[in-house]
């Protein structure tokens, strides 16, 4: 097993991998060179924070084609999806590659497929929270996207005020455009108000995702089926946010 640091301008993965050779920064430098290309011919691609639609599906590349139907699920803009399809197209390649056990974190978007059980903790600022319980994540569930937003911690734009939104969904293209969606609720001076806001945008995606956690403060809530919760000792940070179980 080898752990790896892979850092290409806003993208920075953390690596865990059964392959050796892998090729997956070529990989990734390809990819955002795709994305470039086509910002640079739609400039409004990057700065919207509406969904968007393709006039041409088949002249863009792939990872636009997941970005924009991720925006579009979660009523955002692509770019709220950017991190999680990275790490999602990050692991399917590597699984093409013969991987059998892949966790690619991209900034904490996380895409996995494994054949062991993992630990993913959580991070949630200055909550209380934040480092004593994690997720048991079962093998037999993955592949898996875990992708959080916070208005508090990090630099993605967010306009909430929430310490953590955690989505876990097949998907991690989907699961960060949703984190961002969900997190964007989290408004009002009381934290189980702002919670409550975050479950009732939630429910509306419900066919999209497996579940969510919101922690704002000292208030928490889930909706749907979230990995089992288990405490730890952990304190863990921003992009460290797994362990093997």
């Amino acid at each position: 097993m080898i752990k790896e640091r892979i850092r290409i301008e806003e993208t920075n993965i953390l690596l865990k991998t059964d392959l050796v050779r892998h090729g997956l920064t070529d990989f990734i430098l390809k990819e955002r060179s795709k994305l470039k290309s086509y910002i640079r011919r739609n400039p409004g691609f990057l700065t919207t924070f509406e969904p968007l639609s393709l006039f041409s599906m088949e002249e863009s590349p792939f990872i636009v084609k997941l970005m924009v139907r991720s925006g579009r699920i979660a009523n955002v803009g692509p770019m709220a999806a950017v991190a999680g399809t990275i790490s999602q197209l990050s692991m399917e390649y590597l699984r093409r590659k013969g991987a059998r056990y892949v966790i690619v974190d991209n900034g904490g978007d996380i895409a996995l497929k494994t054949n062991k059980d993992v630990i993913t903790g959580l991070y949630a600022g200055s909550s209380s929270l934040s480092g004593k319980i994690g997720f048991k994540i079962k093998h037999g569930r993955t592949p898996m996207g875990i992708c959080t937003s916070s208005g508090t911690v990090g630099h993605s734009i967010s306009f909430g005020r929430a310490d953590s939104v955690t989505v876990f969904a097949d998907h991690a293209s989907i699961a960060d455009a949703l984190a961002t969606a969900i997190a964007n609720e989290s408004l009002g001076e009381i934290d189980h108000d702002a919670v409550q806001r975050c479950l009732e945008k939630a429910e509306n995606f419900k066919q999209y995702m497996r579940g969510v956690l919101v922690v704002v403060g000292e208030a928490a809530g889930t909706v749907g089926k979230i990995p089992h919760l288990i405490q730890t000792d952990n304190k863990v940070v921003l992009g460290d946010l797994f362990d093997l179980y």
